[in-house]
C-alpha cells in the first residue's frame, strides 16, 4: 500500500503559543511527529511514502530531504490553502491502488493503526475505510453518519445524534482522486466538503472505529498526545 503525509499546514498556533520547531518536527517521546508516521506506515508494508511540506518550513524540507529509505520517497515542496489542496498535489502518487493519507499531526495508538489498515486490505467492497473515533476533543469536528453496518451515509457539520467523528486517517482507492479532482474543478476548498463529495458520488466508504485519535494543535497538546500513547 503506498501512503501520503500531509505536512504544509503553517502550525502558526504551536508558534503563537511558544513552540520554537515546526509542527512536523515536534518530537513526542523523542521522535519527531513526521519520523513517527514514517516508521508506522514502514512497520504496514509501504510500498512508497509521499509528502508535502510548504514553501516556509525550510528546517522541514531539510528533514525530509535528508530521509534515506528502502522505498521510493516522493517530496513536493508547496504551500497550499488546505489540506484538500494538497492532497491533489500528492495524487499522482496515489493512483496505483489502495492507499492511506493522513496530516502529520494525527496521533492514534500503531496497534488500531495496524488492524484498521489490515481491515481495509482485506475488504474488496469498500471504496474507501475512513478512520473515526466517538472521542469527541476537536474544535471543529466532523461528523460520520453511519448505519448499522458501519457505512457512511454523510459528513455532518453538527449533530446530536453520531456517535462518531472522523479522525483525520483517510484510506482510499483510485476512484477517490476522480472525485478529488472534480471538487477542485467546481471550486470546493475543504477536505470535509471532498468527503461529502465522495458521498454524493456513490461511492461505497466504510467507517473503522479506533478507540482515540488526537491531534496536535496547541502547544498543551504535545504533553497530552505523548500520555496518550504511554497509556
Amino acid at each position: 500500500m503506498n501512503y501520503a503525509i500531509i505536512a504544509a499546514g503553517e502550525g502558526s498556533r504551536l508558534a503563537q503559543e511558544g513552540v520554537a520547531l515546526p509542527k512536523p518536527l515536534v518530537k513526542l517521546n523523542g521522535k519527531e511527529m513526521i519520523r513517527r508516521l514514517i516508521d508506522v506506515f514502514l512497520a504496514n508494508h509501504a510500498e512508497s511514502i509521499s509528502i508535502i511540506v510548504n514553501n516556509e518550513m525550510k528546517q522541514v524540507q531539510d528533514y525530509v530531504s535528508d530521509l534515506k529509505l528502502d522505498i521510493p520517497l516522493n517530496i513536493i515542496v508547496k504551500s497550499t490553502p488546505s489540506s484538500m489542496h494538497s492532497f491533489f498535489e500528492l495524487r499522482n502518487f496515489l493512483r496505483a491502488g489502495k492507499f492511506c493519507l493522513t496530516t502529520v499531526d494525527t496521533i492514534f495508538k500503531e496497534d488500531e493503526f495496524s488492524a484498521y489498515i489490515q481491515a481495509f486490505r482485506n475488504d474488496k467492497s469498500a471504496d474507501g475505510m475512513m478512520a473515526v473515533t466517538d472521542f469527541i476533543d476537536d474544535e471543529k469536528p466532523l461528523y460520520v453518519d453511519v448505519n448499522t453496518d458501519m457505512q457512511i451515509r454523510g459528513f455532518l457539520d453538527q449533530s446530536d445524534d453520531c456517535k462518531y467523528i472522523s479522525g483525520g486517517i483517510y484510506g482510499l482507492t483510485p476512484k477517490a482522486i476522480d472525485t478529488l479532482e472534480n471538487c477542485l474543478k467546481s471550486g470546493q476548498s475543504r477536505m470535509r466538503n471532498f468527503q461529502r463529495q465522495l458521498v454524493e458520488d456513490g461511492l461505497n466508504l466504510k467507517a473503522y472505529p479506533f478507540g482515540k485519535i488526537v491531534d496536535v494543535d496547541h502547544a498543551g497538546d504535545i504533553e497530552k498526545a505523548e500520555q496518550f500513547l504511554n497509556s
